[in-house]
């Protein structure tokens, strides 16, 4: 059983920066992905951003491209998302989930997920 274990959310102002970090207990396989997805209160989760383990390829939301980047270590089976420009509209709980890649921009792609990390922007 994969796990993930996200970190790094917390409190920042309006056009401040945070990086999160979601740590996988296990190397992810050939053509994986990992993504971040985000919850606001009363909104349905949604997807954030990808990243190929393998290629490095990534998919961005619109409403966060220009702003956020996802990266990967491969020796430490970490990905990370650093976030920059940051909107009272951000402020949600991210969540980072595992997925073979067959389905990137869905929740149904993945099969893993962590146990999500509280980002609040305020204005």
């Amino acid at each position: 059983q994969v796990q993930l274990v996200e970190s790094g959310g917390g409190l920042v102002q309006a056009g401040g920066s945070l990086r999160l970090s979601c740590a996988s207990s296990e190397r992810p396989a050939t053509g994986s992905v990992m993504g971040w997805f985000r919850q606001a209160p009363g909104k349905e989760r949604e997807f954030v951003v990808a990243i190929n383990w393998s290629s490095g390829g990534t998919d961005y939301s619109d409403s966060v491209k220009g702003r956020f980047t996802i990266s990967r270590d491969n020796t430490k089976n970490t990905v990370y998302l650093q976030m920059n420009s940051l909107k009272p509209e951000d402020t949600a709980v991210y969540y980072c989930a595992a997925g073979p890649g067959v389905v990137v921009l869905r929740m149904e792609g993945y099969k893993y997920w962590g146990q999500g990390t509280q980002v609040t922007v305020s204005s």
